[in-house]
């Protein structure tokens, strides 16, 4: 007998239930083009915000400027709504109509 099992009272052992955890779901963080906001801001904000290198967040602001909207990265819920409103504070502050909003990543289902 392990340590998990116990003995019921009629002698038969037990195996302690081990919990299923399930994977948290995700959310895709995306940039909206505009035609105001400069580029070079904008791999700014996709560096410090989302921690990507100089070519990775020219790449995104790239997709983003020629198809209008790209994804930044997936996160949790929290870390996603915490992304957006980082980006639009900093948009807000430098006074940038750049958009971002969430969306579920149903590449995860």
């Amino acid at each position: 007998m392990t340590d998990t099992d116990q003995k019921s009272g009629d002698g038969l052992a037990l195996q302690e239930a081990k919990p299923i955890l399930k994977k948290p779901d995700m959310y895709r963080v995306l940039l909206i083009n505009d035609d105001y906001t400069p580029m070079d801001f904008v791999v700014m904000l996709l560096q410090s915000v989302f921690r990507k290198d100089h070519d990775e967040a020219t790449q995104i602001m790239l997709h983003v400027h020629t198809k209008g909207v790209g994804v930044c990265g997936a996160y949790t819920r929290e870390v996603a709504e915490t992304k957006v409103r980082q980006v639009m504070d900093l948009s807000q502050q430098s006074q940038h109509p750049l958009q971002c909003i969430m969306e579920p990543d149903e590449s995860e289902n």
